[in-house]
């Protein structure tokens, strides 16, 4: 996304729908992912229903950070130009991109000293991370500078509320979430964990329901403990899931009828947060007083 004066980049993980994406021109480092033994970039020759089509028949998942090579070339592209960079990263609770993202910040100023650059560290994942990305473009819209609309994002990356619940324990257990004995004993009686993504931009399980509706209606309940001031201008819920689109359906029609909220989107949780949570993963992303 950009104006005359500057421009908002990202990764590809905000897991936002592929409209969005095209409708605001918005320009994004690829991370790569492997699967069995080989890599992919941007999903390139894999589709996301392949990708947990491949995950639930038992293959193996590796994932990567973003390049500093490629977000060298990236940030060239537009401070070449005259224009200032916002260059919004994935989380570094969960990912080693920010450090990269700053390490090519620093290259890149060493041959453009006057460059405008800013980087975010998210604290933020999938839909999360995109709805950074769907305030940044308000920003821009609203009339903001470059340097105003990165304050403004630093701000209010930390209302931004994550809620997810998985299907299968065993990716969790496989990222060192949660023991192999936990991951056995939940599987055995049905235990769905109920996560958030906390200020430090890190996984943390919030607590255990027994069954998939439950643990989606969990989500959607407590929403209204985390909107607090924002619950009356709640102007957008985006769902991600990991191929189980009706799950998401579902939930979206429960917070409509629960919260009056209109505005959604829905997309697929993109292979790089995929690879950890697995198929059937559903997430809620939200604004909110506290996360």
């Amino acid at each position: 996304m950009k104006n005359d004066k500057y421009v908002v980049i990202c990764d590809n993980t905000l897991d936002m729908p592929e409209e969005f994406i095209k409708e605001n021109g918005l320009d994004m480092v690829s991370l790569y992912f492997e699967i069995d033994g080989e890599i992919h970039k941007n999903n390139e020759g894999l589709s996301n229903q392949d990708f947990y089509n491949k995950m639930r028949e038992g293959a193996s998942t590796k994932t990567m950070a973003a390049n500093p090579d490629d977000l060298v070339a990236l940030y060239k592209k537009y401070v070449s130009e005259g224009l200032a960079v916002i260059m919004i990263s994935l989380s570094s609770g969960i990912s080693g991109s920010y450090t990269n993202c700053e390490l090519a910040k620093s290259y890149v100023l060493e041959e453009y000293p006057n460059a405008e650059i800013y980087v975010i560290d998210s604290l933020c994942a999938s839909g999360g991370f995109g709805m950074l990305v769907y305030r940044a473009k308000q920003n821009m819209e609203a009339g903001l500078s470059a340097k105003e609309n990165y304050e403004n994002l630093e701000k209010i990356k930390h209302n931004i509320v994550h809620k997810f619940t998985v299907e299968d324990l065993k990716y969790l257990m496989r990222g060192g979430r949660i023991s192999k004995a936990s991951a056995i004993i939940g599987t055995l009686i049905n235990i769905k964990p109920v996560l958030h993504v906390d200020e430090e931009g890190k996984l943390v399980a919030l607590g255990k329901v027994r069954g998939r509706k439950k643990s989606i209606n969990e989500m959607v309940d407590d929403m209204e403990n985390c909107m607090g001031s924002w619950k009356d201008k709640e102007d957008l819920v985006i769902i991600t899931h990991g191929d189980c689109e009706e799950d998401a359906i579902y939930a979206k029609e429960l917070i409509e009828k629960k919260y009056g909220i209109k505005n959604f989107m829905i997309a697929y949780v993109s292979p790089t947060i995929g690879a950890h949570s697995g198929p059937g993963t559903l997430a809620i992303f939200f604004m909110g007083d506290k996360r």
